[in-house]
């Protein structure tokens, strides 16, 4: 018998896990709503162009195409070697490169500074493993036209919030800036045409460790003066004790890097700790966070949790992108939440199963009296599921508590009064 399963990388929700989905977003969605922020909606699909304008990094390669319509033959074999010959739309892989259309388009009809949610799936060609799928769900704040350290504050805030809500006790936020990054990769002495690269290897710090990243640098070509002044500021480093603050923040970087990006950084971490009426700030500060978006800025953050090695989430300011469409800059930072990971971390609360009954009737119940028992129960507030009684009654049954209903009644033909009797 052929298997008919879902393509790979995309998957099949039941009734059960959907149910779960939606409660976590539901939870999502209304404490965005409460810090201002407003959600929006963008079309699946944008101009092939725009998804490879070269801000997508690696993600650019992983986007699926559409082909162009009405092509014959001898046009696929002419253009086998110009994907954009081929097609000129395509799948998101994000939701931010639509995000900076949809303000471009629309700057004219919203306010100055503009609080946006999008929660939507987006689409990569993955190599399909556990946990990296081709279709997957993200859920992303973002804040246009604030260049000011509010900004990064409001979002790790409502992030912050999101995450205690879900019952995330524990969660924290990395965060660095990509120009405290550029600082110290003068200050080591790597040349301006090596910063890319640099950053590449050492993004992979926590994986292969400080050796590691020292080795690949050398085989990369770097300069070796900037590669052993690097050694040398790593074997200086040790764990700070000091709460996130100026003296911290300080403690880690290099000499060369300028007051001005600490200070930045530190105040989004005071404005953090006020809005959590002063409690310590969950925020830690990592010299090493780099993130490979190429559009990143400024500041940048990841979500770290001790229950588990990988993000739960990141973001960052990416004040260009919006410029490129509209010819003139505007101020942009978001964050997003990693809602495949969380989901499957949280415990949220089921649905008022109190409320749930099953009516199990006889075949020759009328179905004007059917549709009577059930609109009344509706019309109290319940959710109801008509089942018609089988031989197995209790199979019938178990499987209606395993849907998450709490209650049945069973009807026969003529039946003017029901007795809900608990399930279970």
């Amino acid at each position: 018998m052929a298997t008919v399963n879902p393509p790979r990388g995309m998957r099949d929700f039941l009734p059960a896990d959907k149910s779960r989905r939606e409660r976590v977003l539901a939870v999502i969605r209304e404490r965005y709503r409460a810090h201002g922020f407003d959600e929006i909606e963008t079309p699946v699909m944008e101009e092939y162009a725009r998804l490879h304008a070269g801000v997508g990094g690696d993600n650019e390669k992983l986007a699926f195409n559409v082909m162009k319509r009405g092509l014959d033959p001898e046009q696929v074999r002419d253009s086998a070697d110009d994907p954009a010959g081929l097609a000129d739309l395509g799948l998101r892989y994000d939701l931010t490169v639509p995000l900076s259309r949809f303000y471009a388009s629309h700057r004219g009809e919203l306010p100055a500074v503009f609080r946006s949610v999008q929660i939507a799936p987006v689409w990569r060609a993955e190599r399909p493993q556990k946990g990296r799928y081709r279709q997957f769900m993200q859920c992303d704040i973002d804040i246009m036209g604030d260049a000011t350290s509010r900004a990064e504050s409001e979002l790790i805030t409502a992030t912050l919030d999101v995450l205690d809500a879900l019952g995330l006790a524990g969660a924290s936020v990395r965060i660095n800036d990509r120009r405290a990054l550029v600082a110290m990769l003068d200050a080591f002495g790597f040349a301006e045409d090596e910063r890319a690269g640099v950053l590449i290897t050492i993004d992979k710090l926590d994986k292969i460790g400080a050796a590691g990243v020292a080795a690949e640098l050398r085989e990369r070509g770097a300069e070796e003066r900037a590669v052993a002044a690097f050694e040398t500021f790593l074997g200086g480093l040790s764990e700070s004790s000091e709460p996130f603050g100026s003296a911290q923040v300080r403690s880690q970087l290099p000499a060369g890097v300028p007051d001005e990006i600490v200070e930045h950084l530190v105040g989004i971490g005071d404005a953090v700790q006020a809005a959590r009426g002063g409690a310590e700030t969950p925020l830690q500060f990592d010299p090493f966070l780099v993130r490979g978006m190429g559009y990143y800025t400024g500041t940048i953050f990841e979500i770290a949790h001790p229950s588990v090695s990988y993000s739960l989430g990141g973001g960052g300011r990416y004040d260009g992108m919006i410029g490129r469409l509209l010819g003139q800059d505007v101020p942009a930072v978001g964050f997003s939440i990693g809602f495949e990971r969380i989901v499957d971390l949280v415990e949220v609360a089921e649905e008022d199963a109190a409320r749930s009954v099953v009516l199990v009737h006889d075949k020759d119940v009328p179905l004007a009296e059917l549709l009577a028992h059930k609109a009344a129960l509706v019309a109290d507030g319940a959710r109801v599921r008509l089942s018609t009684r089988t031989k197995n009654f209790k199979n019938l049954l178990a499987q209606a508590e395993a849907d998450g209903y709490a209650s049945f009644a069973t009807v026969a033909a003529g039946q003017a009064e029901l007795e809900l009797k608990p399930l279970g």
